[in-house]
């Protein structure tokens, strides 16, 4: 594999999409705070949070490649985060129950001492089936929806109110692999072969 990936990032659905592709992985969480700029698109905001998040921690390891990522539902113009209490979880569950959504994920990628770094953002259309009352309390009660944006986990028991998806499946996840990938092939961070995938250092 070659040298350690930095992944400024604590999520495990992000450590684990990585981990299943054979990344030997060091999790450095940024110290960034998540913070909103009124009138900022998706897509700015994702991008902005991914880019601060990974220069954070580039900074401290420049001789080594960094991963950072932001994720966002959002749906008629409200950026949903992650839910901090039960009432806030229910009420973004019924705001997203029988209707469309979009999740934006913002990664960026970075090599200091390399001068190398880029970024992307990708956006994914999700219908979620309409839920009954009793199935928004059940699902608050497993505890799945907390630190997940837009308060539920599509590779989870969530994935029971998905009816479908528009984009990449891992995006919704967390991290966009297939543009992951192709991103760092391209920077030349990573090489593959048929004894697979190997990270340049």
């Amino acid at each position: 594999m070659g040298g350690r990936i930095i992944l400024a990032s604590k999520s495990p659905r992000r450590y684990e999409l990585l981990n299943q592709l054979g990344f030997d992985l060091e999790v450095v969480p940024s110290k960034v705070i998540e913070n909103f700029i009124q009138k900022e698109s998706p897509r700015d905001h994702v991008l902005r949070l991914a880019e601060s998040k990974v220069k954070d921690v580039a900074s401290r390891y420049p001789e080594r490649w960094v991963i950072a990522a932001d994720t966002i539902v959002t749906i008629n113009g409200s950026n949903l985060g992650k839910p901090k209490t039960r009432e806030e979880a229910s009420e973004m569950l019924r705001s997203l129950s029988g209707r469309k959504h979009k999740v934006f994920t913002g990664f960026s990628v970075c090599h200091l001492k390399k001068g190398k770094a880029d970024s992307e953002t990708v956006q994914t259309v999700v219908t979620m089936k309409t839920l009954a009352a009793a199935e928004i309390e059940w699902y608050v009660n497993t505890g799945e929806p907390f630190d997940k944006a837009g308060g539920y986990a599509i590779q989870g028991i969530g994935s029971f109110m998905i009816e479908s998806i528009r984009g990449s499946y891992t995006n919704v996840v967390g991290l966009p692999l297939y543009e992951l990938i192709q991103m760092l092939n391209r920077l030349g961070a990573i090489s593959i072969s048929e004894s697979g995938l190997r990270i340049v250092p």
